[in-house]
């Protein structure tokens, strides 16, 4: 398999194995009008497997959403073929709009104007609480 490199652009590397659909799903790369690349199952010496994505343009990417899907993924950014910056990622403290409560309940669910809001309340197990309700994620 051959995949190009990129001049200018992003590679978001170290993603779990399998996690890579979800975010390119997440960070909606699908409107793009830029090459985006999906490589899965990668072998890793640190990882054993991993997902890459290649982002063949200089665009502007959610890092919250990155770091709720893979907080061990990192984002180089790559200039004239160059790597310029390595970005690690940790988790959000909060998220906004890209997990929805379920809790059928939550106010959420009766004014639909209102945003998703999940507060992160603990960090080791990575677990999100709506705002409104306190449902857990």
């Amino acid at each position: 398999m051959n995949i190009d490199s990129i001049k200018n652009g992003i590679v978001i590397d170290h993603i779990t194995a399998g996690r890579g659909m979800k975010l390119y799903r997440l960070l909606k790369l699908d409107a793009l009008d830029c090459p985006v690349a999906i490589i899965q199952n990668v072998q890793s010496k640190k990882m054993g497997r991993k997902d890459i994505i290649k982002v063949d343009g200089a665009i502007e990417l959610q890092m919250d959403i990155i770091g709720y899907v893979d907080p061990n993924a990192t984002v180089d950014i790559i200039r004239d073929s160059v790597l310029v910056e390595k970005k690690s990622i940790d988790l959000p403290e909060k998220l906004q709009d890209v997990i929805f409560c379920k809790n059928p309940r939550c106010i959420t669910t009766t004014e639909q104007e209102l945003p998703h809001i999940f507060k992160l309340t603990d960090q080791e197990k990575g677990i999100y609480r709506c705002i409104y309700c306190e449902t857990k994620k």
